[in-house]
């Protein structure tokens, strides 16, 4: 025989009505007591009528993360770390995370979009790689869709959301290489009207700026956050008449191809060159050589954007609507001799 509702409420010395609430995520449940009760329900293998639950409530009792991707990304360090993250976090509160993949800022990605919420599919969504103006912002926001992001897009609109800081970390990591003799600093971006590479390329002119070192266009490209792109821009940049001697890159995955036309054409990275990631992917540490890197926290920001996502849904205020978080730098081969 299963174990009941009843059982959970015994065990726990509570109101069955109390433990019901609990489970379904009424405000008027402190958090610490829903905490408490979902521990003790998973621990006992108590499991919820889903359907009755669907219908008292009117929630599907799933949230959605549609991956902006031109093609297969589950692979990817970043999507995969970002996925476990909101997906342990969705279990904590009885939820599922129903994933799926669309071309970003396409047609087909909209018709998702919209296909999920007219259907009802899930009680909002978690953003991230959002563009300056956002159609997915706007759009949510006028259906009342409840929705978070890792990012902020530009458009006025009030929603939670999680912004990585990059200034600090970006001034150091050029900073270190300045004092280590690198003067030709190259930005190898992204797409330019994402916010991310808005954020980053921002933070590298101010970083110039700091250091004292003139911004020359010609060292600045745009990839498509690859490491296929970085590795075809980094080639052509290493091709020029006054190349660059140090690469500071969008994120981890293009700084891997910069370290493969690196290797090609003959550059000891760390020595002749320098580069510098951003994301701190695991991988990161078994590159040759290891790469420096901006380590943005990825599983534990999925995490907290799950439980703003939530809280959303069920209608609990949240504490802070716009999280900062202050990244690690972490100095490696890839920027020279000292490692942190």
């Amino acid at each position: 025989m299963g174990v009941s509702i009843r059982d959970v409420a015994e065990k726990l010395g509570l109101s069955i009505t109390t433990v019901s609430r609990a489970l379904d995520g009424y405000d008027d449940v402190s958090q610490a007591t829903r905490e408490r009760v979902v521990v003790v329900a998973q621990e006992m293998g108590y499991t919820p009528n889903r359907a009755a639950r669907q219908l008292r409530r009117q929630r599907a009792d799933s949230i959605g993360y549609i991956l902006p991707s031109s093609g297969s990304r589950f692979s990817d360090p970043f999507f995969s770390e970002f996925i476990s993250g909101l997906g342990d976090e969705a279990v904590k509160y009885s939820y599922d995370l129903l994933i799926s993949t669309a071309p970003g800022g396409q047609l087909d990605e909209q018709e998702l979009y919209q296909r999920w919420v007219h259907s009802h599919k899930v009680d909002g969504f978690v953003l991230n790689r959002l563009w300056l103006s956002d159609w997915r912002v706007r759009y949510l926001s006028s259906q009342h869709i409840p929705f978070v992001s890792l990012e902020r897009s530009d458009d006025p609109i009030d929603y939670p959301s999680v912004q990585v800081e990059c200034i600090d970390s970006i001034t150091a990591i050029i900073k270190h290489m300045v004092d280590g003799g690198y003067q030709r600093v190259a930005f190898i971006g992204g797409p330019s009207n994402l916010t991310i590479h808005a954020d980053r390329y921002d933070a590298f002119c101010k970083a110039l700026s700091i250091c004292r070192i003139p911004l020359d266009p010609v060292l600045v490209a745009s990839a498509d956050l690859t490491s296929m792109g970085g590795y075809q821009v980094a080639k052509r940049l290493l091709w020029l008449t006054d190349p660059p001697n140090a690469f500071i890159c969008i994120n981890d995955q293009t700084a891997y191809g910069v370290l493969r036309a690196a290797h090609e054409e003959g550059r000891f990275v760390g020595k002749d060159i320098v580069v510098s990631g951003f994301d701190g992917l695991q991988e990161s540490l078994y590159t040759q050589p290891t790469l420096t890197t901006v380590d943005q926290p990825l599983y534990e920001i999925a995490r907290h954007l799950a439980g703003m996502l939530i809280a959303e849904i069920i209608g609990q205020p949240l504490q802070e609507r716009q999280v900062v978080i202050q990244p690690v730098l972490h100095i490696r081969e890839s920027s020279g001799d000292k490692v942190t």
